[in-house]
């Protein structure tokens, strides 16, 4: 075998890099979204096991909705990503494009083995640049196509290696291509096909048989004239060990998927759900077609599913020419290199080998898969295309007269296919830019519609969304999916009627229920989310609860493992304040996926709900252990601590609070809470410093507004307070006790009666049935020497509170002031008090209108009207399904219909209220000294 040079490695890998450069730039795309973006197997939290217990998209293989895709090995070098660039998609793609430079040298070694040096070289040059592999190479997910035809290219070179100088049997080759084909395998399925190609070469190549040979010596044996020659039984000998091996990992691949075949809809293939003779017509147009798109790929398409090639349906379909137009080639080829024995028959031979057998699991002629056509599963048959083309190079630049206008043709080819595959790769910066290239190609395909769609809506603009999803029931009137689309698209314009008309359309196209049939076995999982988007839109209407419900169990009764029903009617049944059967259900759930951190998380508000504190934060840790970054899960958590009023709490409480803000840098409600732990801890350094980050990040934050007032206040630099409540109530005038502790500061540090005069009024002008507004206006009347309004300031308060002590006492005193000062012959009001003896107001003070309260304290944000609730995130959700792609069950109810919390009396709140009653009589004492002054 001639070696590699460093000068065509550096060729090949500098050509690669040309051609795909720009591919650095693409984003994360169509299934890259549902591998990449969703997939919990890439996170450092995942246990390493779950990468061969799930499938290449993070489902576990024993779940019906599994796609039964098991790449394990291609997943860990998405983890291995993820762990040095985490979602930078630009190192996704850097990876591949070596990877494929890789194989680019792989193949040209293989190359050398049936080709000569230039002829090699224009395949491997071929092969880098063809413009089909741009899927494969650009497409992150491709690269489980890059990590099997490395090992596959790796394997089949270790095999050759198998046969000694003396024509002995070499066993270390054999076992190290066993193990690179198990390798190979758990890239991608297609690789255990190297085996079959092993077993060509060694009988055609290794070995010199023809078939005309094989079957003489067959004949020879069966008549009893001869035994099998010595050299044909070292090759059975081979050949079986080479077979054992692929029916053990056969029926190990079997076992992974629990000998269950994974669940398609005739919308991603439906040639697989027609009758004979459309299925079998169909199925054998589409490998002409894939012929076609290696001779000629200037028309590509990242979906080819649905209605983009309609079903051939009749013998006299003229697409049936094509079909045997292909067969003819394919078997004249093959007749002719299985009949001789010479180099060129080998390489031909060869390179069928590699066309053929590594597609045949994706034909669909053996069984169905879920796709029409796949430009990305053409990436190993193409290594039998750019060798037949490099041979027929090879054959033609031979001929004197021929040799430049080959030269001429192989390199405008090269240069034509380079340009191409480098402009290709612009299609995949973005699924908008993906989707409508694709449009342009095929406009038969109701998910191209859908997809467009979706790029859309994540920009939000739902009005050109919804045109693509219209024009996708138009184009399939039966898709399920894009009639769920059309009905998201209308909740999210606040449509209301037209998205349940929508969703009882694709409701209505849901298959009937069968008797004795399975219904999961005929209908994709993400379709039966329409229940789950209808309940999740009626239920906003408290009237049609019990609907809603009704729905969700609707869902259930279909399909037993449907965790999304289990959830979202957990949600509901809180709504319903039904806190056991939402918490039944959240266990149902947690028993079909117990590493669901969201469950935890949900499960935790229940036990809220239930005023069960210590079982919610145990199972807040349960979700934190599963996902270390819950974000929900660490804030919520945390506010329990908070709340719960335990010191040892603190420090765990302030670190979840910390990592929260880290996950949430933009969240004001984090370093609020931050602020009011230092407040707890006597930190008020600290605290002011978390509370005026808060404000700076959400202006007009309340409660982060009022807490730092009340801590200046109590830290004595009243004067600072000012500036902060003028900011309060600028934004909320109606803030009761920001009034109150305003007035309060200009009376006692201001000695602004007028000031904390319009404080109060403003208060009663609010509400006239203020109680500590309306004493402390009181206050202030007396303040002015104007004992007779003070009476009847008193007297009114009186009426509001008629239990209230201390009025009636303050009350009590005033009028003796009143008699005494009468007595006296002094006068009661400051008109007539020029001149008179007044007492001394420098030790007096005023009630601060609630000095110690600590407004809105562990919630998430003010605690206003207009304000940001404390919410707790739940996981009820509606679909992107259908029509759409590998991330067609993309949820959005889940961000819209968070279940807002119930608080209850936790230990830290009854401390507050005796801590808040004690100031309240301390505060009486004081305005009870004012009143008895002389």
């Amino acid at each position: 075998m001639a070696v590699v040079s460093w000068m065509e490695i550096l060729l090949l890998t500098g050509l690669v890099v040309g051609c795909y450069w720009n591919s650095l730039s693409c984003g994360f795309v169509f299934d890259d979204v549902s591998a990449i973006l969703d997939n919990k197997d890439l996170r450092p939290a995942t246990p390493l096991r779950n990468l061969f217990l799930n499938d290449f998209w993070g489902t576990p293989m024993a779940e019906e909705r599994s796609h039964k895709s098991y790449r394990p090995l291609t997943v860990l070098t998405f983890r291995l990503n993820y762990l040095f660039s985490e979602l930078s998609s630009a190192s996704y793609h850097l990876l591949n494009v070596g990877l494929h430079s890789v194989v680019c040298v792989l193949f040209l070694r293989f190359c050398r083995l049936f080709l000569d040096k230039t002829s090699s070289l224009v395949a491997a040059l071929l092969f880098a640049v063809h413009p089909i592999h741009t899927e494969a190479v650009t497409g992150v997910v491709g690269r489980a196509e890059l990590l099997s035809s490395i090992f596959l290219l790796a394997a089949f070179l270790a095999y050759t290696k198998s046969n000694g100088a003396d024509q002995s049997i070499v066993w270390t080759p054999i076992a190290v291509t066993v193990v690179l084909v198990a390798a190979a395998t758990l890239c991608k399925e297609q690789g255990i096909t190297v085996i079959a190609i092993c077993c060509v070469h060694e009988v055609f190549v290794a070995q010199g048989f023809t078939l005309p040979m094989l079957l003489d010596t067959l004949l020879q044996v069966l008549r009893g004239k001869d035994g099998f020659p010595y050299a044909v039984l070292q090759t059975l000998l081979k050949l079986i060990v080479l077979i054992i091996s692929t029916l053990l990992l056969v029926i190990i691949r079997v076992q992974v998927i629990q000998s269950q075949l994974p669940v398609f809809t005739r919308f991603d293939n439906p040639a697989a759900v027609s009758p004979t003779p459309a299925r079998q017509l169909t199925f054998n147009y589409l490998l002409p077609l894939n012929a076609w798109l290696l001779l000629n790929p200037s028309e590509l398409c990242c979906d080819w599913t649905m209605g983009t090639i309609p079903l051939v349906e009749s013998p006299l379909d003229l697409r049936n020419l094509a079909t045997l137009a292909f067969y003819s080639l394919l078997g004249l080829l093959a007749f002719h290199s299985l009949r001789h024995s010479h180099s060129s028959a080998k390489t031909v031979l060869m390179a069928l080998s590699l066309i053929v057998l590594p597609f045949i699991p994706a034909s669909n002629l053996f069984f169905p898969v879920g796709f029409v056509v796949a430009e990305r599963v053409l990436y190993v048959p193409s290594m039998g295309f750019c060798v037949l083309v490099a041979h027929g190079f090879r054959i033609v630049s031979h001929k004197r007269h021929l040799r430049k206008i080959s030269w001429l043709m192989i390199g405008v080819l090269l240069a034509t296919h380079a340009v191409k595959t480098f402009n290709r790769n612009w299609d995949w910066e973005s699924e908008y830019t993906l989707f409508t290239s694709a449009l342009k190609v095929n406009k038969n395909n109701a998910k191209l519609w859908n997809n467009v769609g979706h790029a859309l809506e994540n920009q939000n603009n739902y009005e050109k969304a919804l045109r693509y999803f219209l024009q996708a029931t138009r184009v399939q009137p039966d898709d399920i999916g894009a009639h769920m689309n059309v009905g998201r698209t209308y909740k999210n314009l606040n449509k209301s009627k037209e998205a349940e008309d929508a969703y009882l359309v694709a409701k209505s196209l849901m298959p009937q229920i069968i008797p004795g049939k399975k219904y999961a076995t005929r209908v994709a999982p993400n379709h039966l989310n329409v229940y789950i988007n209808l309940a999740n839109l009626i239920r906003t209407n408290d009237s049609r609860l019990e609907e809603a419900d009704q729905l969700y169990r609707q869902a259930i009764s279909m399909r037993p493992d449907f965790k999304q029903a289990y959830i979202s009617r957990g949600e509901l049944l809180l709504k319903m304040n039904k806190p056991l059967e939402a918490r039944d259900a959240y266990l149902r759930a947690l028993e079909l996926d117990s590493t669901n951190a969201d469950l935890w998380y949900n499960l935790a508000i229940v036990n809220i709900e239930m005023k069960e504190p210590s079982e919610a934060l145990k199972n807040f840790n349960h979700a934190l252990e599963l996902n270390p970054r819950h974000k929900l899960a660490l804030f919520n958590s945390a506010l329990l601590m908070q709340e719960s009023g335990e010191p040892r709490f603190r420090p765990e409480a302030n670190r979840r609070f910390l990592t929260y803000v880290q996950e949430e840098p933009n969240d004001a409600n984090g370093y609020f809470n931050l602020g009011m732990l230092a407040m707890d801890a006597n930190e008020n350094t600290a605290a002011e410093r978390w509370m005026k980050e808060a404000i700076r990040l959400q202006t007009g934050f309340r409660s982060a507004l009022f807490n730092l007032a009340l801590l200046y206040s109590q830290s004595r630099r009243e004067l600072d307070a000012l500036p902060v409540l003028d900011e309060l109530l600028r934004h909320h005038p109606e803030h009761v006790k920001g009034l109150i502790l305003k007035g309060d500061i200009l009376m006692n540090h201001k000695k602004d009666t007028q000031g904390a005069k319009v404080c109060f009024q403003r208060i009663l002008r609010m509400d006239p049935t203020n109680v500590q507004g309306k004493h402390n206006l009181c206050v202030v009347y007396f303040e002015e020497r104007d004992l007779p309004r003070a009476e009847l300031c008193l007297e009114e308060t009186l009426a509001l509170a008629p239990h209230e002590e201390y009025v009636r006492r303050h009350l009590g005193i005033v009028r003796s002031k009143m008699a005494a000062m009468s007595v006296a012959g002094q006068p009661l009001s400051p008109a007539s008090a020029e001149g008179a003896a007044t007492p001394s107001m420098k030790e007096e003070k005023k009630g601060g209108g609630g000095k110690e309260e600590e407004e809105g304290r562990g919630a998430t944000g003010s605690a206003g009207a207009g304000s940001k609730k404390n919410v707790r995130k739940s996981s009820s959700a509606e679909s992107l399904s259908g029509g759409g792609n590998s991330q067609s069950e993309l949820l959005d109810d889940g961000q819209a219909d968070k279940q807002q919390r119930t608080k209850s009396k936790s230990t830290k709140e009854i401390k507050d209220i005796e801590k808040k009653r004690a100031a309240a009589l301390k505060r009486l004492e004081e305005i009870e000294r004012i009143l008895s002054g002389d």
